[in-house]
């Protein structure tokens, strides 16, 4: 992820008649990944190429009639540069989160055979999800959500893979397990079946590449052993891997599912509003071993509720 301590600033003014010429503007900044602080001021990490795009984009407003000021800031009174990299991030977040549903759509559609245009549709969703990479300057954990969305409709053309072997529990004890920062409900769940049903020590640490923590065991990232395969969330994954057969679990899987995957697998709802209560924490700042530990509360409650 890049971090900036170093910020590109776009003031501008345009006459009130120039209506046209101020929505034209707002796409290019939308398209530029910009991000909006107030009315007529933009942000964006100071990068040669974005000094270049607010310079273009300048220049068009003095053309219409306006006035356009960039200035090369390090501090904005008031606003931290964590908070200025988490406002990207949610921007992208929004972003990613339009494509999801259209990619679930997808793979309903074409489960059982490929349509005329399967091929088609995802080149589509693929190249929107790449441009929306370009402006991901901050490497937005929930791209990894669409990748894995992605991975799993390109996988529709080949033929299915053999079922992967169970893993003993004792081999699994003690570790340090990783995941994408800001966790919501497939990681959140995971990491309360880990700490319930595989490794009762783990503790959890947070990034976007795995590199970072070489000793740990990645798990609901982009191409790892534990993730998304074929139709299971990463909950389910480990559910298989490691041989749960408690039907409390089982059913929380299926909730799990239906919740992270949107495809109405199972027809279930119990965990939307835990997704809903992850968001809303997440919001109010919470730490992301502090979203680890109270989700993990709201599935303890959950599985007394299920079990018998």
């Amino acid at each position: 992820m890049r971090i900036s301590n170093q910020w590109l600033l776009l003031l501008y003014g345009l006459p009130t008649k120039k209506g046209a010429a101020r929505v034209n503007l707002w796409r290019q900044l939308k398209k530029a990944g910009a991000l909006p602080l107030k009315t007529s001021a933009y942000l964006m990490p100071d990068e040669p190429e974005h000094h270049e795009r607010f310079q273009w984009l300048a220049q068009q407003v003095r053309d219409g009639g306006g006035e356009a000021t960039i200035i090369h800031v390090t501090e904005i009174e008031g606003l931290a540069n964590d908070d200025i990299v988490r406002q990207f991030n949610e921007a992208r977040a929004a972003d990613y989160d339009v494509l999801r549903p259209a990619l679930n759509e997808l793979l309903v559609r074409n489960k059982k055979r490929r349509d005329e245009s399967f091929a088609t549709d995802l080149e589509k969703l693929t190249r929107q999800f790449e441009d929306l990479r370009k402006i991901d300057f901050f490497d937005c954990p929930r791209a990894q959500d669409v990748q894995m969305l992605l991975k799993r409709a390109a996988n529709l053309r080949s033929a299915k893979s053999k079922a992967s072997p169970q893993l003993a529990v004792r081999k699994f004890l003690g570790k340090t397990w990783l995941t994408r920062p800001r966790p919501q409900i497939d990681r959140v769940g995971s990491a309360w079946l880990i700490r319930k049903f595989i490794d009762p020590k783990a503790k959890f640490v947070f990034a976007n590449i795995p590199a970072k923590y070489p000793d740990a065991i990645p798990y609901d990232m982009f191409e790892v052993e534990f993730s998304h395969h074929g139709d299971d969330c990463t909950f389910e994954t480990l559910v298989k891997r490691f041989g749960i057969t408690e039907k409390a679990v089982l059913k929380i899987a299926e909730m799990v599912h239906d919740t992270d995957l949107q495809d109405g697998k199972f027809q279930t709802t119990e965990c939307v509003g835990i997704d809903q209560i992850l968001k809303g924490w997440a919001k109010k700042g919470l730490s992301d071993n502090e979203l680890l530990e109270r989700g993990g509360e709201c599935f303890d409650a959950l599985y007394q509720q299920l079990h018998k």
